[in-house]
């Protein structure tokens, strides 16, 4: 289980969601070459100097309201391309590049709250005893493409796997100014990975560099989210 734990208490959710079978994915990137990308209000955030590109493929299983099981829309994937900053109070955080989603109401909706979700033919499957996650921008070329073999889980997970996935606010801009969007939910039950994937198109569309190599991998099999109501960041 991770040791990182919400900074935060959400009192009143104004959303909750399931994200199963979640894949991080992983490169690092020279922070000069993501800090063009960002806000001015946001910082990048780095583990020894360097910052971090993932791209995050998971089942969205419930998506609804909070206090009943409700669901806006039925289960779809999501395919996220992010990187981590500090807002101006410091607290850390996740810049999200894009979110690739097949179903028009959540990316109608979250684009209004200044989310840069794409509408994508996206695709999860299980085969051969391996995950395979697939995504192609309706509106572009942007493809991506990857495999992944679950390993081992993760009794106590390092620093840097702390870096990499405990956090707790998403940071979006959305009429002239930044938005903190608080989340939580309980530890992460990390496993070990390894992933071949085809990230270039993706991260391209996204006017991140081509990066070099195979990710660091980890797997999650299921946490329940709880999302507070964005306040200024």
């Amino acid at each position: 289980m991770s040791s990182r734990r919400p900074e935060h208490r959400i009192a009143v959710a104004v959303n909750a969601m399931h994200w199963r079978d979640l894949t991080f994915l992983h490169w690092p990137v020279n922070p000069a070459r993501i800090r063009p990308l960002l806000p001015p209000e946001l910082q990048v955030d780095t583990f020894d100097d360097v910052a971090w590109v993932g791209v995050t493929p998971f089942r969205m299983s419930y998506f609804g309201a909070p206090a009943v099981r409700l669901p806006i829309v039925p289960a779809f994937t999501e395919i996220n391309v992010r990187t981590y900053v500090r807002g101006r109070d410091g607290r850390d955080g996740v810049w999200f590049f894009s979110l690739e989603c097949s179903r028009l109401p959540v990316t109608a909706l979250l684009r209004l709250l200044g989310l840069p979700y794409e509408q994508s033919a996206t695709d999860q499957r299980r085969r051969s005893g391996q995950w395979h996650y697939t995504s192609r921008r309706r509106s572009g070329h942007a493809w991506f493409g990857a495999r992944v073999a679950v390993g081992q889980p993760i009794a106590t997970p390092t620093e840097f796997e702390d870096f990499l996935t405990g956090r707790w606010n998403g940071y979006s801009r959305a009429w002239g100014q930044v938005w903190r969007t608080p989340i939580e939910h309980e530890p992460w039950p990390l496993h070990r990975a390894d992933a071949e994937c085809a990230p270039a198109q993706l991260l391209s569309a996204n006017g991140l560099p081509q990066l070099e190599g195979q990710p660091i991998a980890h797997f999650s099999p299921l946490v329940h989210v709880r999302v507070g109501p964005p306040r200024p960041g």
